[in-house]
């Protein structure tokens, strides 16, 4: 029996605040790199497909090229039964296909071992377990309908394992119906087909968030630690600009001279983040050379470094900032500017403070020929020197 397994690295990445969660560095290694090594050094796998974006292939192809089980890379579609479609259709000669997200990187190679072997008799096998939560069955309006007995419940994942004819029979079953699921599973059941659920026995979590590169890294052992970054910026007040602080416009004001809108407060918080995470300052990360970044929203600007800080392994924890400014008033804004910068962090807003001050009229800034603003950080960062546990349960 000769077994094809299908990785699927097209996501779109929504919910991780810009970067991409298959690139994402998970204790020392991108996320796809730990899902593809399952399946390499998994013996029962004899060849291997991935289904990347345009985007990252590149990316992706560097991940795959020390990999010898490797057959294709191919780009996926709009849906992801698109791209299991397309990796489908570039596996040839093989009894039964394995279907797994890359984007859930504990997989090992005997947990994949283990749904091969009961897919062995051409049942159609996929991961799972117990579901832990009670599920309520909701109308559109929030109203609970039912609630389901949990005993009979699976919360399933990847890999999905299936004999390849029956794969295929129920993809052109789904398109000639214009059926979309979630998963495979789904669409081998409309066929008639029996499929098993297996528990791995082990987690299995998928990575849809900064978040969750946290608790993978908890997972496969490795420590973390609180770490303390300060920030401070200043800018002088020029005419013709708008005056942007955290996000929020100060209308009637003249604004702030800068390479972007020039938002001290928000560039005092990223200056904080990256000198916790160790990643130098906002001149290294988004200079002045850097076009995209001309007369650009600072606050744009804070959710890539928010990004770049997952990629490093580090998460933003709380943040305390203060505005020191004779003018404007800004008591009135401060509620809105906590706000939009919680949600730029991906924190609760208490996590997020901002208070504003005056230089009591002294020097340039009791003058008001500018605003400046300080900002602390803490965040959560990947312990140096940590042992990367990544055992084969």
């Amino acid at each position: 029996m000769r077994v094809g397994a299908i990785v699927l690295a097209a996501g779109s990445s929504r919910r991780m605040g810009g970067g991409d969660k298959l690139l994402a560095e998970l204790a020392g290694r991108p996320v796809l790199s730990r899902s593809l090594t399952a399946f390499e050094e998994c013996h029962e796998v004899d060849d291997l497909v991935v289904v990347t974006s345009a985007a990252n292939r590149a990316a992706v192809a560097e991940l795959c090229s020390g990999l010898s089980k490797v057959r294709a890379l191919v780009n996926g579609g709009r849906e992801r039964q698109d791209s299991v479609w397309a990796g489908l259709s570039a596996l040839r000669g093989v009894d039964v296909v394995a279907v797994h997200d890359g984007a859930r990187p504990l997989i090992t190679p005997s947990g994949i071992a283990a749904c091969i072997a009961r897919a062995q008799d051409g049942t159609s096998v996929i991961a799972g377990g117990p579901a832990i939560d009670t599920i309520k069955v909701v109308d559109d309006g929030e109203r609970i309908e039912s609630t389901p007995d949990r005993a009979a419940l699976r919360a399933v994942a990847t890999p999905q394992v299936f004999p390849a004819a029956t794969l295929r029979r129920a993809h052109e079953a789904a398109q000639r119906d214009g059926v979309l699921a979630t998963d495979d599973a789904a669409l081998v059941e409309r066929l008639g087909e029996p499929v098993l659920v297996h528990d791995l026995g082990a987690p299995n979590p998928k990575i849809t968030s900064p978040q969750d590169l946290l608790i993978a890294e908890a997972l496969l052992g490795v420590g973390s630690e609180a770490r303390t970054g300060i920030g401070i910026d200043s800018h002088r007040f020029t005419e013709g600009r708008r005056l942007v602080l955290g996000g929020i416009e100060i209308p009637g004001e003249a604004g702030l001279a800068g390479h972007s809108d020039a938002d001290v407060l928000t560039h005092a918080i990223i200056d904080a983040l990256l000198g916790a995470a160790g990643l130098g300052d906002i001149g290294a990360q988004f200079g002045t050379g850097d076009p995209r970044w001309k007369d650009g929203d600072s606050m744009l600007m804070l959710c890539e470094a928010v990004s770049r800080l997952a990629q490093a392994g580090a998460r933003p924890q709380s943040v305390d900032a203060t505005v020191i400014a004779e003018r404007p008033r800004l008591r009135p804004y401060i509620e809105r500017m906590r706000m939009r910068l919680s949600e730029a962090l991906q924190l609760d807003i208490s996590a997020v403070n901002v208070a504003a001050t005056t230089a009591e009229g002294m020097g340039a800034l009791g003058r008001a020929e500018g605003i400046a603003a300080h900002a602390v950080a803490t965040v959560r960062v990947r312990r140096a020197g940590s042992v990367d546990r990544d055992t084969d349960v």
